[in-house]
């Protein structure tokens, strides 16, 4: 426990077990801040931010600003006098007026070994580029987008079929251990932060629904750092005989077709051909049906060697 006022701004799953390490340290969470409540799932029911909800569960008084950046915003956060902020996947930018606040300045939770992998998608980003490691850091903030001096570093393996719902899960955990740390040192006034190289970084956008379009004419590593990238969202998808076709689980081989063609279909998997190689399908789920493993999507609907899989109404008979 340090004693330091803290203000937790996050927003998603991803941001929970650092606040609750927060609370299980004893630390003086005074105020948390996340998005606002939002429309969610058929019903389009409003639904509070997972931060939210852990923060209600334990009286912390909650902020939901539409725009942090706005002079309301940061007023309200100046009038909790905090020492300390702490920013995990919150969502929004924060203004220089908000960060000057507190006397420790504000510290953020990183999903990559930065300097690499500055923005909004670390996690996806690294997995779709085929890396096979990454980790947490924590920075010091300031109005750049990630550049400002890093604190800490906690790095992990990325397994050859881990999806991004996994690493996800696995760096949230390590990413609070890593806050745990950090403010370890802070207390101890043993904190050396460190400037990033700018000529190290490569950017991580916003995830878009598009981008999990499997395009055939990849290589089969490539499709299938895609596919793990995107799951659970965006997906990975291709279409069949004119309906939306998502791929889940997905290994390499080297098998010879015209790419996007079905090779082989039957109880021992999907193979589907691309270049230089061809990708065996574990998981799958057709537009309106259940997600299912290939032997169980074969029993329910016809997919025949020599058909061709892509964009939608091209799936036809070779």
């Amino acid at each position: 426990m340090t004693g330091l006022r803290i203000v937790f701004m996050g927003t998603p799953e991803f941001a929970c077990p650092t606040l609750q390490t927060l609370i299980d340290r004893g630390e003086n969470v005074v105020a948390v801040v996340t998005q606002p409540d939002r429309p969610k799932g058929r019903g389009q029911q409003m639904q509070p931010p997972p931060v939210k909800e852990l923060a209600q569960k334990h009286n912390i008084p909650v902020m939901q600003p539409l725009k942090v950046r706005v002079a309301e915003a940061v007023e309200e956060i100046r009038s909790y006098e905090p020492d300390l902020i702490v920013v995990v996947a919150f969502g929004q930018i924060l203004p220089k007026a908000l960060l000057d606040i507190p006397k420790h300045g504000c510290i953020n939770v990183h999903a990559s070994l930065l300097p690499r992998y500055r923005g909004a998608a670390p996690l996806n980003w690294c997995i779709i580029n085929g890396e096979s490691e990454t980790g947490v850091t924590t920075m010091l903030m300031d109005v750049g987008l990630d550049t400002g001096d890093m604190l800490l570093k906690k790095t992990t393996p990325i397994a050859p079929d881990e999806d991004a719902q996994s690493l996800h899960d696995r760096l949230s955990q390590i990413g609070a251990q890593a806050l745990a740390e950090t403010l370890e040192l802070l207390a101890a006034g043993s904190l050396v932060p460190e400037k990033q190289d700018d000529n190290l970084t490569c950017y991580a956008p916003m995830l878009k629904k598009e981008l999990g379009c499997i395009d055939w004419n990849d290589p089969p590593a490539k499709i299938k750092n895609l596919v793990r990238g995107v799951t659970p969202w965006p997906g990975a998808y291709t279409y069949l005989d004119g309906k939306l076709l998502k791929i889940f689980r997905v290994r390499t081989a080297d098998g010879t077709g015209t790419p996007g063609s079905v090779l082989q279909a039957d109880k021992s998997g999907i193979e589907i051909a691309c270049s230089g190689g061809s990708i065996l399908v574990d998981e799958l789920q057709l537009e309106g049906k259940k997600r299912l493993p290939a032997a169980e999507f074969l029993a329910g609907c016809r997919l025949s060697p020599g058909m061709t899989l892509g964009t939608r109404g091209s799936a036809v008979e070779g």
